[in-house]
């Protein structure tokens, strides 16, 4: 075995308190804990391109980038539609996935110098800018009737009244404990812990291993009554065999560097490359909107993930990020790129 540059994350449960803002951790599901506490994203800011619907809040992974001081603290936020029909046929560019940057240095307005202490429950740092009740997000909506709850949209708002507001708004628990419906956009929150991948690459094949593998290969296509005379294929149908071949092998890449650790739910490596499983890639990867500089690869969110969501509406076969290479100074949130590739013989969409 070698260990490779690749940390890979896997879930864990962990308690509530730690997975807030303070504890810097890495996670999924539950409400974004929002690094930056005055600049965050608007509304409209976070809307599927194309249903216009709220995105739901799916994961968050700290990555400081060391040789960067304002970098010493560094979050991103990764947001998806919870709508079916967005994740089962994706337009390209539809905005259906989004991915935010934040970053601080390591004396900033919000946090200690120092870690906390991680022995003993204490509060989150909370925000000056209210919080929608329901998904964490901004929420500049005031229940017109309470005026004791926020929301960030008319929808959320809809969620929450049917669900459990209506019974308790005006009332007097509903002014002291604010109620809300979250089952259905909130995913089962997890920490995510990295560990080193250790990786051993299969030896590559003898010539006469390979040519063993050709003629098994000739043999079922025999079988299927395919073979016949190559030449006599048309250019069509000999592209579709070729495009084949190479789907299958880089599927099946994909699914031997990942079978020693099948539980990982993200791969990080800052910088270098992700583990496609089709050939079907970005055509350009967009510069950053700040700076314009240059994006490089950071994680990709493993299908493993899906199993540990409980939602049907959710489909991908990994999503892949990228970011600001010299992860330039924001203000806020800046959003970053983030490629969907589907599994092996759909169309890939991207974001």
């Amino acid at each position: 075995m070698e260990v490779t540059s690749v940390d890979l994350g896997f879930l864990e449960p962990c308690e509530p308190w730690l997975l807030t803002n303070k504890f810097f951790r890495s996670k999924v599901g539950g409400k974004p804990a929002w690094l930056e506490l005055k600049h965050l994203p608007k509304p409209d800011d976070l809307l599927c391109g194309q249903c216009n619907e709220p995105l739901g809040f799916l994961c968050q992974v700290y990555a400081p980038v060391e040789a960067n001081e304002n970098s010493f603290h560094r979050t991103l936020y990764v947001f998806v539609c919870l709508t079916a029909a967005c994740n089962q046929s994706p337009e390209p560019e539809a905005g259906t996935i989004k991915v935010l940057r934040s970053q601080l240095p390591r004396r900033n307005e919000y946090y200690e110098y120092d870690p906390p202490d991680e022995t003993k429950e204490s509060p989150a740092i909370k925000s000056p800018v209210p919080l929608c009740v329901v998904c964490g997000c901004r929420g500049p909506k005031l229940c017109s009737r309470c005026k004791a709850v926020n929301y960030c949209s008319a929808a959320h708002q809809r969620l929450d009244w049917k669900a459990v507001h209506k019974s308790v708004c005006c009332s007097e628990e509903g002014s002291t404990v604010p109620a809300c419906a979250t089952s259905s956009i909130q995913f089962p929150e997890f920490e995510i812990i990295t560990e080193e991948e250790e990786y051993e690459p299969k030896a590559k094949l003898s010539e006469e291993e390979n040519a063993k593998r050709q003629l098994a290969e000739l043999e079922r296509l025999k079988q299927e009554g395919k073979a016949g005379a190559l030449d006599e294929l048309s250019e069509a149908e000999l592209d579709q065999y070729s495009s084949d071949q190479v789907e299958d092998k880089t599927f099946d890449k994909f699914k031997e560097r990942i079978s020693a650790d099948p539980e990982q739910v993200l791969r990080y490596e800052r910088g270098g490359k992700p583990l496609w499983l089709s050939p079907k890639l970005p055509q350009t990867i967009p510069p950053c909107g700040w700076c314009a500089g240059r994006r490089v690869f950071e994680f990709q969110i493993m299908p493993q993930l899906l199993n540990s969501l409980n939602s049907e509406q959710l489909d991908w076969g990994t999503l892949v990020c990228y970011t600001c290479e010299a992860s330039c100074d924001v203000q806020g949130y800046a959003e970053e790129y983030i490629f969907r590739q589907d599994v092996l013989n759909t169309d890939t969409a991207k974001n």
